[in-house]
């Protein structure tokens, strides 16, 4: 049945014509923004994961700078402690030749002196920022505690920090116990140089614990720029558009939507044969 009313063939295009239009704008969008999920109406599981992994991502980021400012902090006072290290070897060099009969102490002590005013100046200049690692409270090496964020765990559905802990040195101590040995004046060289080289190994212990520490902060941030890229990377592959998928995508829309139209056209000209049967 005709009918100048109801045109079945020109809505079935239409609703053909429609949906090309919405799929079209769909694809076009798609390659304007490189992104095939952009919010929660498009696939709402994958927008609220990679949300998720995206805030996750800018916080490794940003622990990364703040481990970068400690490990600066570290590396400035493990040089420090390795320079007060090698002062503390001389001055217990200089100790133990103090031990001769046959020598000037007074000459020596001038020495040590010397090296106790370089380690001084060593020490403060061994902060960074104003980040002083080098003058803790507690006996050396193991000095005041300090905590680092080093990451975040979502384990067991549960948000939280993950940290590491090292301890900051005194070197003013080593200094200042070194520089109350008076070889001029003393009357017990051997427990002088004994009380040398016990500083001597507290030095070096201080530089060796710094060294970890700062090996080990290295080490976490080459594990958060790994996981960062994995992070950004499962997030690419979630929301990110296939564009050669999309590129194919539009070619083939377009000449949907052309023969579309033309049959909407056609359609719409079926009235126009009514008029024959008039004629």
């Amino acid at each position: 049945m005709s009918s100048i009313l109801t045109n079945n063939s020109a809505m079935s295009a239409l609703s053909t014509l429609r949906n090309i239009n919405q799929s079209l704008s769909q694809t076009q969008n798609r390659i304007s923004t490189g992104l095939k999920v952009q919010s929660g109406k498009d696939n709402a599981a994958y927008f609220t994961i990679s949300e998720t992994m995206k805030s996750d991502s800018g916080m490794y980021k940003a622990i990364d700078e703040g481990l970068t400012l400690t490990k600066n902090s570290v590396a400035t006072a493990r040089l420090g402690a390795e320079t007060v290290m090698d002062l503390a070897n001389q001055f217990a060099e200089r100790v133990a030749f103090s031990q001769g009969d046959a020598v000037d102490r007074t000459e020596i002590q001038k020495e040590l002196n010397g090296l106790i005013e370089r380690m001084t100046t060593t020490i403060a200049q061994s902060t960074f920022n104003g980040d002083d690692l080098v003058n803790a409270d507690g006996a050396t090496p193991g000095g005041a505690a300090v905590s680092v964020v080093t990451g975040i765990t979502r384990s067991g559905g549960t948000f939280a920090t993950t940290t590491m802990t090292f301890n900051s040195v005194d070197l003013t101590a080593i200094k200042d116990t070194l520089a109350a040995i008076d070889v001029s004046t003393s009357i017990d060289l051997a427990a002088d140089l004994a009380t040398a080289e016990g500083q001597l190994a507290l030095a070096t212990s201080a530089a060796t614990s710094l060294g970890v520490a700062e090996k080990s902060i290295e080490t976490q941030q080459e594990f958060l720029g790994a996981l960062t890229e994995n992070l950004d990377g499962g997030v690419g592959a979630m929301v990110d558009a296939d564009m050669e998928e999309e590129a194919a995508r539009l070619q083939a829309l377009q000449v949907q939507q052309q023969l579309a139209t033309q049959s909407l056209s056609i359609a719409n000209q079926a009235p126009q044969n009514i008029l024959s049967l008039f004629r």
